[in-house]
């Protein structure tokens, strides 16, 4: 099959759309911004044969170093690894082009796993998925009080620039993301201190319950209570609003989340994400 290689425009939404809800290969990054959202940006491509639409594939450039794929899908009816590498060749490129050091993926669906590893992605991080249920596991009462208040619009400046200290580099968000985050939220807060704001949570509630999916703390005052104070916060919140559940992912090897979220009653379930990561010429 001879592919055609070509930038995404605009004008190809509603046919992507398509492609993205009625196709069974499609891969979606855990995202505050839909796919669709991102055209316009570049690398965003897309694999045509025949004048039809075979598969896309996006990684757009949100920060500096690394790009996550943001999406890739495909006709089930043709080969898959073709259309993957065709696309993944041509962003490749793309990416190098533009000076990027590192791609990553997270692995959400079996079928995506092959086709990274045949690529050369390495596999580099678990994502774990912790959940809290009322009544299920015991809060432990805070140590001493924390203030904590709403998150303000004039606080996202101050939340990046925190954000960017307390995460490496892979797991930072932009301040376009952070932005949208805070927009789609439905429980934001900050703690400050001496009018510095040293640690936020961005949370959202669906119908499934609630998912905490944001929480850092200022690397200077990490193991002072800061991050439980603002989970305890936050459960306390979720128990007035009458939700039953409240999930949170966080890194396998990242044992001091894991023991704040145990703290304060999470327990590990079996669902969990792997990470792959492909480091560019």
């Amino acid at each position: 099959m001879d592919l055609f290689l070509r930038d995404a425009t605009l004008a190809d939404r509603q046919r992507l759309a398509n492609l993205i809800h009625f196709e069974v290969y499609v891969h979606r990054h855990l995202d505050w911004r839909p796919a669709l959202d991102w055209l316009g940006e570049k690398p965003y491509l897309i694999a045509e044969a025949n004048d039809e639409i075979q598969g896309a594939l996006a990684c757009p450039l949100d920060k500096p170093e690394i790009a996550w794929i943001r999406l890739f899908s495909a006709r089930s009816n043709l080969p898959l690894q073709e259309i993957w590498q065709a696309l993944w060749e041509g962003a490749r490129a793309e990416l190098c082009r533009a000076g990027q050091t590192r791609a990553a993926a997270i692995v959400m669906q079996a079928w995506f796993k092959p086709l990274l590893e045949a690529s050369g992605f390495d596999h580099t991080d678990n994502i774990v998925v912790l959940l809290w249920e009322r009544g299920a596991g015991r809060t432990n009462p805070l140590p001493k009080k924390v203030a904590i208040r709403a998150m303000l619009p004039q606080d996202l400046d101050a939340v990046y620039q925190l954000d960017n200290r307390a995460f490496e580099f892979e797991w930072c968000n932009s301040a376009n993301a952070l932005a949208l985050a805070y927009q789609q939220s439905s429980l934001a807060t900050v703690v400050e201190e001496a009018g510095t704001l040293i640690g936020y949570q961005i949370s959202t509630i669906s119908m499934a319950g609630g998912h905490l999916a944001r929480l850092a703390v200022h690397p200077n005052v990490r193991n002072q209570g800061i991050g439980y104070a603002l989970v305890y916060h936050l459960l306390q919140e979720m128990q007035q609003r009458g939700i039953e559940q409240l999930t949170v992912n966080t890194q396998e090897d990242n044992f001091a989340s894991l023991a704040l979220y145990a703290r304060a009653g999470f327990t590990q379930i079996e669902e969990q994400y792997q990470v792959y990561q492909y480091f560019l010429d």
